[in-house]
């Protein structure tokens, strides 16, 4: 593993490593999974957070979070996204309700997209509002998926109430968007998003958030960042994420390892880092 100053790693607070995603063709999911992770130690990762994106890949998040001798401390989410949201959200508690759901830091991801309505909008703005009140019962964080929706979002959770530990995935809003989440308690997971040419508002949006308000993550397999765009990402490169947020911030990689990794252990209601 590479050597960090203290025991403090990076943490990728959210990925995708249910076979779903990285069994595309058929190969060994769990060792797929323990590959992917041992890369991710050796680049100084030390904990990573499965997420759920309908019951079946929540069940998977959690089991994967489970096996014995991770090369990362592994936690996991329970969620139906937008693009799911037309099946409902009836399947959720069943999965948290498992005897293995104690590894479940979050509901979600969650939320709203309208730039793809894979999903009717009616059918989503009922699965927000069902997920955020889940969060709010369970005393979990709440992982929000939000896209050409704001106004929309801010509309349901006015009315269902935030919760407490509330994170935005995946942010790609502008200062805005930013000012507003960081106003309502929420904050903001960066990816490799904001190592891509045209985002530059979600630049300007990542210096206006306090570090105790920034996770990192990679959102893998999707959104491989700078140089590695185009491939398969994967947790080890929740680094390069970092460097690329340390560099908008003028502070050594260091700072924001330290920073992201508490922000997302409060967040998430994970023990101390250290």
């Amino acid at each position: 593993m590479t050597e960090l100053p203290g025991a403090l790693g990076w943490t990728d607070a959210h990925c995708h490593l249910q076979d779903r995603y990285v069994d595309a063709e058929g190969a060994d999911a769990e060792g797929a999974l323990r590959g992917a992770l041992d890369r991710a130690a050796a680049a100084g990762v030390t904990r990573a957070v499965c997420v759920g994106t309908d019951p079946a890949t929540s069940a998977a998040a959690i089991r994967l979070s489970g096996l014995a001798g991770l090369a990362v401390e592994m936690f996991a989410t329970v969620g139906l996204h937008p693009h799911e949201a037309s099946s409902g959200t009836s399947g959720l508690e069943e999965v948290l309700d498992a005897d293995a759901a104690s590894r479940v830091v979050a509901v979600g991801e969650c939320g709203l997209d309208y730039y793809y309505e894979h999903s009717p909008r009616d059918a989503q703005l009922v699965a927000l509002a069902e997920q955020a009140r889940l969060a709010t019962e369970r005393g979990l964080a709440l992982v929000l998926h939000v896209r050409d929706a704001f106004d929309d979002l801010f509309g349901v959770l006015g009315d269902v109430g935030i919760p407490e530990r509330t994170v935005v995935h995946c942010f790609t809003g502008g200062p805005g968007e930013a000012t507003r989440c960081l106003d309502a308690g929420m904050a903001l997971s960066i990816s490799g998003i904001v190592t891509f040419k045209n985002a530059a508002e979600l630049r300007e949006a990542v210096k206006l958030a306090p570090l105790d308000r920034l996770m990192v993550e990679t959102d893998s397999p999707f959104l491989a960042p700078v140089p590695l765009r185009g491939r398969v990402n994967e947790p080890a490169n929740v680094v390069l994420v970092g460097e690329a947020v340390a560099d908008l911030l003028g502070v050594a990689p260091e700072v924001v390892r330290e920073a992201t990794s508490r922000t997302t252990a409060r967040m998430f209601g994970l023990p101390d880092p250290l």
